[in-house]
Order: C-alpha cells, then sequence, then structure tokens
C-alpha cells in the first residue's frame, strides 16, 4: 500500500529517513512531501539578548528549532569562540530550562546544562520552574 507523509525528511544512523524505514519494515511504500516552510524572525535582537546573559536569569528551549535559533545566532554574527570561551559559562550559571529529552540532548550539544527535560510539557515546566 502507498501511503503520503507529510514532514520534513530526517536521517537517521543509516542515512534514511526513520518513517521511511518503519513503515517500510510493515509493506508499507511511503512518499515524502515536505510541506511545511520555517522562516527564523528576529535573529539580530535575539542575538544582542544573547550576547548579554547578565540581563536574564535564564533561558526556556521549548523545542529544538529555539536551539537551532542560538546556533545560528553564533553562525551569522561569528560568536562561536566567544561562545565557547565565555558566553556558554554565562549562560551556564543561569537555569537553563528544556521541554522534552530532544531539545535537552541538541542544547547538552551546544554545551548548556539543562534541566525539566523530564516535565513533557509546557505546563508541567512551569510548574517545575515556579516551585
Amino acid at each position: 500500500m502507498k501511503v503520503l507523509l507529510l514532514k520534513d525528511p530526517k536521517e537517521d544512523d543509516c542515512g534514511q529517513d526513520p518513517y521511511i524505514r518503519e513503515l517500510g519494515l510493515y509493506g508499507l511504500e511511503a512518499t515524502l512531501i515536505p510541506v511545511l516552510s520555517f522562516e527564523f524572525l528576529s535573529v539580530p535582537s535575539f542575538s544582542e539578548k544573547l550576547s548579554h546573559p547578565e540581563g536574564y536569569g535564564g533561558l526556556i528551549f521549548t523545542s529544538p528549532r529555539a536551539v537551532e535559533a542560538v546556533e545560528l545566532c553564533l553562525e551569522k554574527d561569528n560568536k562561536t569562540e566567544v561562545w565557547r570561551k565565555s558566553l556558554k559559562e554565562k549562560w551556564n550559571a543561569k537555569s537553563v530550562y528544556v521541554v522534552g529529552n530532544a531539545t535537552a540532548s541538541l542544547v547538552n550539544k551546544i554545551g548548556l546544562h539543562t534541566e525539566g527535560e523530564n516535565c513533557g510539557n509546557a505546563e508541567k515546566l512551569a510548574e517545575y520552574i515556579c516551585s
């Protein structure tokens, strides 16, 4: 049976989208169609704020896209070295909250220590932060 898979393609360790692979194991022939488009807004403003952790009590990452935004700011403004040498540690001195394990993993890859990843959703994370 043929099915339409409406999502962005992602490759796993085998170089194949995991949905296509798994559906194939059950005899389904999936055609992947990317139906969404994404654009980061307010990058210059965010980059400026990211450069001044002293003005904030912490960070809250609600999705993997939020981590992508940090990476984009660091790349666009050539701040990767500044991030490694000082900014990362300044942010690590504050609370860095995340929604979900996937987001936590990405935040850890940019060198930040996270908390709240097991809350599962925004409501529970807000309760965790405020407790």
